[in-house]
């Protein structure tokens, strides 16, 4: 056996202190330098950041020298152009006046609602006649309602500067005075029809049937004849309309009538809270002044596009109103396009040469002129109470009482009364003899108010109804069922139960405890906030408003003073409407389209029932003015960074577009608005995450008409330039009633 072989050893060598110190120092110098380089790039990036950022401030301050330079420029050409908002108001005050004319010289015998001697003889005459039919009723009440209609009408489009309190009394209380006529007439001929029962009554069934339709009143009436304890359900010919109704009705001598007004004249007009209204001085008082110098126009005229403040109550003079809205950090607001008078360090400096400049240039300034300077900031005033919120919320409503704030009517209101029937006519010898009661038509108490009956439940049991929802309305969720309390005045949800609605066959059944006026309502906020929207031009003096909703798509076509339901879509589908096609002006045109259920026109209590991205009024309507102006040539859209900028910014897309043809992919600019300052954006809507930089080689410009003037072409210029004011005011009309840059 050999000698056994040496074990190798593989262990390394443990190192020597000499190497632990000179690695250890290795690393040392490696942290040391690398901490050294790490410095040296912090201290060069920050000698780079600080001197763009110097650059940069340089640039801007030169940008702001620039823009201050040329601001008054631009300024006085903006309110030139908006000179067209006051011209359109003119054209208004004509046609209104011109319409009053031609109702005179027409000789129709139709009385003229603005004279209230005409609409008192009027109310008077019809009064005094009697033995009317439903019929002729029904016949005279298109007159009726074209009058309340032309009455409600001029307190909407009289501006509050043209309207004195006294007309507002005599208008209000003609309307309330047809209103109660014409269902007092409505009463009087269902007592005169309901005496003829018998004459009308069916052969299989023995009981009267009949309906009586009109354009915009429709009349169910039942008369119970043979008081059949098995006759327990009332379904009228032709149609699913009917009751319900329990044993002891089927048994009593009763009428049912559903009377379906397309209109609502039950609610009050005062049952909405009406924001309050700031005064603006009348304008026709001007042409009583021969003369004016610069101390009485300031001393009469809240502003002037001078210099004076617009919108204050109280008189004060030019530097007056600087030094007030520089203290308390209000901006002054000038003319119609309301500059910040603190921005402008020139005048600041020479506050002397200014007012001496402003005396004689005023000293000068004729009667029309100044006229037309009031009418403008009348008219602004006018604009910017439009997009005005509320600052408190109505009084919360009682128990089951509607909010009609939160709510609104839809399709008219349907009258379900049971009445007791009166005698009947009955022929003697060639006569008709007819008994009359002294106190004409009765209403028959059902449940009774008191009953002696421990089974008052059972014996007295809800009437089951089903109602047809109006054609032309549109519901995007069941209606929420309401009845009329007379006593309280207000409408409420209780005495309603086993509500059921089937939208293909557009009926609405429910039980009801107590009879009365029926409406039916939907949200009034139902279609917003808005996914989005697009203000489109198709030609001049034509554009296209598109409104998408979670529910809808409303495409409105604008052409001069006119505006028409151009297009609707609900959930993606085509959607008929009767107001397709239908040219009206913008007021009628927004009434018909919240009568449809088509409801895209925020209130003054909207923003209490809406989560929006509210904006500061002034910022908003200036915005929708200069929109306007450019609105025969530029497109304007909607961007999600709106939302992400405070309240005193707008963002929102635009490109010019000479081209009705929209195009796949169009190119969109983002611009910021704040009031008095415009500016193209560096980001786009696609780009990851918000910033207010400036875009490449751009400027900003005083105005948003300026800051598009930069990149538009010479072709896109002269068509806005070509534009009618009023084609421009009804384009601000619309986007100031659906204020599109708060509620998307």
């Amino acid at each position: 056996m050999g000698p056994k072989a040496k074990k190798s050893d593989n262990k390394p060598k443990k190192a020597t202190k000499a190497e632990l110190l000179k690695q250890l120092q290795e690393e040392e110098n490696k942290r040391l330098k690398e901490e050294e380089e790490a410095r040296v790039k912090l201290e060069k990036e920050e000698i780079q950041r600080l001197e763009e950022q110097r650059l940069q401030k340089r640039k801007w301050q030169q940008l702001e020298k620039k823009d201050l330079q040329r601001r008054p420029e631009e300024l006085q050409e903006l309110y030139s152009l908006e000179e067209c908002f006051p011209e359109a108001e003119r054209l208004k005050q004509d046609i209104r006046s011109l319409s009053q004319w031609k109702h005179y010289i027409q000789c129709d015998g139709s009385p003229d609602p603005s004279t209230p001697q005409e609409m008192n003889t009027f109310i008077s005459l019809w009064k005094e006649e009697t033995n009317e039919t439903f019929e002729s009723v029904m016949k005279k009440s298109k007159l009726v309602l074209q009058l309340i209609e032309k009455l409600k009408l001029m307190l909407l489009e009289t501006p509050s500067y043209n309207l004195q309190e006294k007309n507002i009394t005599e208008y209000e209380g003609s309307i309330l005075q047809l209103q109660e006529l014409l269902q007092l007439k409505f009463n009087i001929a269902t007592e005169i029809l309901l005496r003829q029962a018998s004459s009308f009554a069916d052969l299989d069934t023995g009981n009267m049937e009949k309906i009586i339709q009109g354009e915009n009143i429709t009349l169910y009436v039942w008369a119970n004849l043979k008081k059949n304890p098995r006759c327990r359900s009332v379904r009228f010919s032709h149609t699913q309309i009917g009751f319900e109704i329990p044993k002891v009705l089927a048994t009593s001598s009763i009428a049912l009538r559903l009377l379906h007004t397309h209109y609502d004249h039950v609610t009050p007009r005062d049952a909405v809270p009406a924001p309050a209204v700031p005064t603006v001085p009348a304008i026709r008082a001007v042409s009583t002044v021969p003369a004016v110098s610069a101390a009485s126009a300031a001393s009469t005229v809240p502003g002037t596009p001078a210099g004076m403040e617009l919108f204050r109550t109280g008189a004060r003079s030019p530097e007056t109103v600087g030094q007030e809205d520089q203290e308390d950090g209000r901006p002054s607001e000038r003319g119609s396009v309301f500059i910040q008078e603190g921005e402008i360090k020139a005048e600041e400096q020479s506050n002397t040469e200014v007012q001496m400049t402003s005396a004689t240039e005023e000293s000068k300034v004729t009667e029309g002129e100044l006229e037309m300077k009031l009418l403008s900031e009348s008219v602004a005033q006018a604009q910017l109470d439009l997009i005005k919120n509320v600052p408190e919320k109505p009084e919360t409503p009682e128990y089951k009482e509607v909010d009609l704030c939160h709510f609104m009517i839809l399709g008219g209101v349907y009258h379900l009364d049971i009445l007791e029937l009166p005698p009947q006519c009955k022929p003697v010898k060639g006569w008709i003899m007819v008994e009359i009661l002294k106190e004409g038509l009765q209403k028959f108490t059902y449940p009774p108010e008191i009953t002696d009956d421990l089974e008052a439940e059972n014996a007295f049991p809800p009437i089951e109804v089903t109602l047809q929802v109006q054609e032309k309305v549109t519901f995007f969720e069941e209606p929420l069922v309401a009845r009329w309390d007379t006593e309280g005045k207000y409408w409420r949800t209780d005495g309603i139960s086993e509500v059921y609605y089937s939208p293909e066959e557009r009926l609405v059944s429910f039980s009801l405890e107590v009879f009365g006026p029926i409406s039916l309502m939907q949200d009034t906020h139902i279609n917003m906030p808005y996914q989005s929207w697009e203000l489109r031009p198709l030609d001049v003096n034509k554009a296209l408003l598109i409104v998408t909703t979670v529910f809808t798509e409303l495409q409105i076509q604008i052409q001069e003073n006119l505006c028409m339901l151009a297009s609707v879509k609900v959930k993606g589908k085509e959607h008929s409407s009767v107001l397709e096609g239908k040219w009206m002006t913008p007021i009628p045109f927004i009434i018909a389209l919240k009568e449809t259920g088509l409801n895209i026109f925020p209130t003054a209590y909207s923003h209490f029932y809406v989560v929006i991205n509210n904006k500061v009024p002034l910022v908003e309507m200036k915005a929708y003015r200069q929109m306007a102006l450019l609105s025969s040539a530029f497109a304007f859209g909607w961007s999600k960074w709106n939302t992400l900028c405070n309240s005193t910014k707008v963002v929102f897309k635009v490109r010019e577009c000479l081209s009705d043809k929209h195009p796949g992919v169009p190119n969109w600019a983002l611009f910021m608005f704040s009031g008095d300052r415009a500016q193209r954006l560096k980001i786009q809507e696609d780009s990851a995450s918000f910033s207010e930089a400036l875009g490449e080689d751009m400027e900003f410009h005083s105005t948003l008409y300026h800051m598009v003037k930069d990149f538009a072409s010479k072709e896109a210029m002269e068509r806005t330039r070509s534009s009618s004011c009023q084609f421009i005011d009804s384009v601000c009309y619309m986007l100031l009633s659906t204020r599109v840059l708060s509620y998307s």
